[in-house]
């Protein structure tokens, strides 16, 4: 029935004439009498895909004691009848908002959303009721509001972990698959603003194994779909050899056997051993683990830092650190998931005759008859010893010196070769075992995340975990999280190195003070004792 009252037929009921819209017109469209007028349109009047037809309309509204005077210019082209049609369907119902939900429902799948709002972009007013549409708002709110609708539709947060509070150990699984596992402690560390918020689970014993997972609250995929994975990690110990990134994996994950050998989609974050300090970003394709063959260096202080990875449903990606684009680029480029698109031609030979060399030796260069000097020669100044033995001794002979005279090995001088080619490229055909995957970056199933780790040195911080398909969402997240430590945890901690440098700058002055003061006396007493000498 809903369908039907959309596009049952009317007729317009004002008189049309040809006029081009203006700004000023455009900026007093949405208003109560236009979205009347423009919910009557006869719709099999308008064709969306021709050329654009224009047509105006004056039409008055009396509302209250308040008129309502406009002048509405609309182009039936494909912009002016999606304004229509989401007039039409939000008058169908009470509020205008949830007619707006049900327009895009229906028809985002066959209308351009760019389109839809490329006429909305141009109204300075919007006029609003608690019934309809009658409350003013300026012209900075209307691209947010629309944008605002559209992301609390669509954004979902499959899962979310801040370690707030101890419930956390409720949530996230102790593998049993060995039973030395190390401890994670609920810790905000050192330096923090709000310490119920900056809190996060740390690694607490050195030279262990780490391994603790949580399963999602449902099982998605990611298919045609943005995925984000986002979350901080602190070394606040200053580490020297260990991991610091997640695993995230199917939902049917048996995290009480959780360990190294876990199947998982995606392992991603930091670790460093040693000068080895890179960012890891893993995709598990068909079975096999493959890892980016670009290089991303990740922070290595002992602050906090956010690390962001993006997997985009056009087989793109992008890492971030601390909000910043550390890498970008394309999941079949990046990494060796398929098949090279080319390979040589198994066919293809180089020519017998075909002549790499640019340069040859000049056939007629000489070498000089004095070239030939040897490199060491006797020293001619050394002499027999006066004490040698000859028959003790063997028989003396002077030390070789380096010969001055000596032009090392003789080589003809090089000139261009006239039968030179350049180097020989062997030609490339299409690759038969080559299939293009236009889902790289798609999972049927995503479902837990975990920490799998080693750590020679304890004291790593992890906190504020989110998995979600909206970057908004994510960095709407780290606003309220990240943001909000990082600035404060640096001021401490500047303020506490200070206060340790200063500490450790005066220790130092004492110690140099309390040596010179030994010394003296040092040297008072030896002095003494001289004294005392000489008197005897």
């Amino acid at each position: 029935m809903l369908f039907m009252r959309l596009f049952h037929s009317h007729t317009l009921s004002s008189t049309f004439r040809s006029a081009r819209p203006t700004r000023d017109v455009a900026s007093r469209w949405f208003c109560p009498a236009f979205f009347r007028c423009v919910a009557s349109v006869d719709w099999s009047q308008a064709d969306v895909g021709q050329s654009t037809r224009r047509t105006s309309s004056r039409v008055s509204h009396a509302r209250d004691t308040s008129t309502y005077s406009v002048d509405a210019a609309v182009e039936l082209s494909t912009p002016s009848v999606s304004v229509l049609l989401l007039s039409r369907v939000c008058f169908q119902f009470p509020s205008p908002g949830i007619g707006f939900i049900v327009f895009v429902v229906l028809f985002s799948p066959r209308i351009s959303i760019s389109r839809l709002f490329w006429y909305p972009f141009k109204i300075k007013t919007v006029f609003f009721t608690e019934s309809t549409w009658c409350r003013f708002i300026g012209n900075e709110m209307k691209s947010l509001c629309l944008l605002a609708i559209v992301a609390a539709v669509t954004a979902e947060v499959y899962f979310k972990e801040e370690f707030n509070d101890a419930s956390w150990e409720k949530r996230w699984v102790q593998s049993k698959h060995k039973d030395d596992f190390g401890t994670f402690k609920l810790s905000a560390g050192k330096f923090f603003d709000v310490e119920s918020r900056d809190q996060g689970i740390k690694t607490s014993q050195d030279a262990k194994f780490y391994s603790r997972a949580a399963k999602f609250d449902k099982e998605f995929s990611n298919k045609g779909k943005t995925l984000v994975i986002q979350y901080t990690v602190k070394h606040e110990q200053g580490i020297d050899c260990g991991g610091g990134y997640v695993k995230v994996m199917r939902g049917d994950a048996d995290l009480a056997d959780f360990h190294g050998e876990t199947p998982y989609n995606v392992m991603f974050g930091p670790d460093i051993c040693g000068p080895t300090r890179r960012v890891h970003v893993i995709l598990n394709y068909k079975g096999e683990n493959k890892l980016i063959k670009k290089e991303i260096t990740c922070k290595s202080d002992e602050l906090t830092h956010l690390y962001t990875l993006i997997l985009n449903s056009d087989n793109t990606y992008e890492v971030k650190i601390d909000g910043e684009s550390a890498q970008t680029g394309s999941l079949e480029e990046d990494w060796d998931l398929l098949p090279a698109k080319k390979i040589k031609d198994p066919d293809a030979k180089k020519p017998e005759d075909w002549d790499e060399r640019e340069y040859i030796d000049d056939a007629e260069d000489v070498k000089p008859e004095d070239w030939e000097k040897p490199e060491h020669i006797p020293d001619p100044d050394a002499k027999k010893p006066e004490d040698w033995d000859d028959e003790m001794d063997g028989e003396w002979e002077p030390p070789m010196i380096d010969n001055p005279e000596y032009k090392g090995e003789w080589k003809p001088k090089q000139i261009k070769n006239p039968a030179y080619k350049g180097k020989w490229i062997h030609p490339e055909i299409e690759n038969p075992e080559y299939t293009p995957d236009d889902e790289l970056y798609a999972y049927d199933n995503w479902g837990a995340i975990g920490f799998d780790l080693w750590q020679v040195k304890s004291g790593t911080i992890f906190d504020n975990v989110i998995i979600t398909d909206s970057v908004e969402e994510a960095e709407a997240h780290a606003a309220e999280t990240f943001d909000k430590l990082k600035t404060v945890e640096k001021e401490k901690k500047e303020k506490a190195d200070e206060e340790t440098r200063k500490a450790e700058e005066e220790a130092r002055k004492k110690a140099e003070e309390e040596k010179e003061a030994k010394k003296d006396d040092d040297e008072e007493e030896e002095k003494e004792e001289e004294e005392g000498h000489d008197e005897l």
